[in-house]
C-alpha cells in the first residue's frame, strides 16, 4: 500500500476544498443561490471527509495488541465507509432537499456573476485536485490500466478521494450551467433543479463508495497481482514441491498470508521448519506489506 501517495492526494483535496468552501459560502450568502448553498455544504463535507481519511490512515498504523492481534489496519476502511456515508447524507440528501425546497421559491438570484466567478475558479481548483489524485494513483498503478486498478485496488482512501474529486468537478459544472440558466431566463427553478442534480450525482458516487468499502470491511484478499506474485515466489523456492493453497487478507496497509505447502521429500521436522522460516523471511523482504505469515506443511489441500 502506498500511504505516502494517498496522504498527498488527501492533502491536495483538503486544501483545495477549504478555500473553495469559504468562497462558495460567501457567494451563496450574497446570491441566495440554492445550487451554491448545496455546493458550499458539499465542500465543507469534503473537508471533514478528508480529515477523517487522515485519521483513519493514522489509526491503521497503530501496532497490534492483545485485543487486536492483527493490528488496526482496517480502521482506514471504517473511516472511509463513514466518509462515504457522510457524502451520501450531508452531501447528496441535503442537496436534493435544498433543491426540492427551492422549487417552491420564487426568489431570484442576486448578482449571479459572483456565483459564476466563484464556480469558475472552483472548477479550476477542483480539476487541479483531481489531477493531483490521478498523478498519485499513476505512481501506484504503474502500467496497470486505470479501470482495472479501480476495480482491484485496496487503497480505500485513494478511491474515496478520487470519487469525491470527480463528484466535485461534475457538481461544479452542473451548478455553473444551472446558475447561468437561472440568470438568463430569470427563472429560479433552474437553480433549484441544479441543486437536485448535484444531489443525485453525490448519491450515485457515495453509493459506489459504500459498496467498495463494504467489501473491504468484510475482509477482502490482497490485490490479485500481488497474490499471483506471492504464489510464483513460493513456487520458485527450491524446498517447495507444490503450492497447495494460499489465502491473503488485506488489513489496511498490511497483508495477512496463510498457506499450505507440500515440501520436497527427505526433509525432517527440523529441516521443514528451517525451510518454512527461510521462505517467510524471503517473502516479507520481497513483499514488505506482508505483516503476518502463517505457513504450514501438508500433503493435500
Amino acid at each position: 500500500m502506498a500511504g505516502h501517495e494517498s496522504a498527498k492526494a488527501i492533502y491536495y483535496a483538503l486544501f483545495a476544498n477549504l478555500g473553495i468552501a469559504i468562497a462558495k459560502g460567501v457567494a451563496a450568502f450574497i446570491t441566495r443561490s440554492g445550487s451554491m448553498l448545496a455546493e458550499t455544504i458539499h465542500s465543507l463535507a469534503d473537508c471533514t471527509n478528508q480529515i477523517l481519511l487522515l485519521v483513519g490512515m493514522k489509526r491503521a498504523l497503530i501496532p497490534a495488541d492483545q485485543n487486536h492481534p492483527l493490528g488496526h489496519g482496517k480502521d482506514v476502511y471504517f473511516w472511509s465507509f463513514i466518509v462515504a456515508m457522510l457524502l451520501f447524507s450531508v452531501g447528496g440528501l441535503f442537496s436534493v432537499y435544498e433543491g426540492v425546497h427551492k422549487l417552491s421559491s420564487h426568489e431570484p438570484l442576486n448578482q449571479a456573476w459572483i456565483a459564476l466567478t466563484v464556480l469558475g475558479v472552483s472548477i479550476i481548483l477542483e480539476l487541479s485536485s483531481l489531477y493531483g489524485a490521478l498523478s498519485e494513483i499513476k505512481k501506484i498503478r504503474g502500467d496497470k490500466p486505470f479501470m482495472r486498478w479501480l476495480k482491484t485496488t485496496r487503497s480505500s482512501e485513494l478511491v474515496v478521494v478520487l470519487g469525491e474529486d470527480i463528484a466535485a468537478v461534475l457538481g461544479l459544472i452542473v451548478a455553473f450551467v444551472f446558475v447561468v440558466l437561472a440568470h438568463v431566463t430569470h427563472n429560479p427553478v433552474f437553480d433549484a433543479a441544479g441543486s437536485i442534480v448535484i444531489g443525485v450525482i453525490l448519491l450515485l458516487v457515495s453509493f459506489f463508495l459504500i459498496l467498495r468499502m463494504k467489501d473491504l470491511l468484510l475482509g477482502k484478499s490482497a490485490d490479485p497481482d500481488i497474490q499471483e506474485a506471492i504464489r510464483r515466489h513460493i513456487a520458485g523456492d527450491p524446498q517447495i514441491q507444490d503450492v497447495l493453497n494460499i489465502i491473503t487478507v488485506q488489513m489496511g496497509p498490511y497483508i495477512m498470508l496463510a498457506g499450505k505447502l507440500k515440501l520436497k521429500a527427505g526433509l525432517d521436522a527440523t529441516g521443514a521448519c528451517a525451510a518454512i522460516n527461510s521462505l517467510e523471511a524471503a517473502l516479507k523482504q520481497r513483499f514488505p506489506e506482508i505483516k503476518w505469515s502463517f505457513i504450514e506443511p501438508d500433503i493435500a489441500a
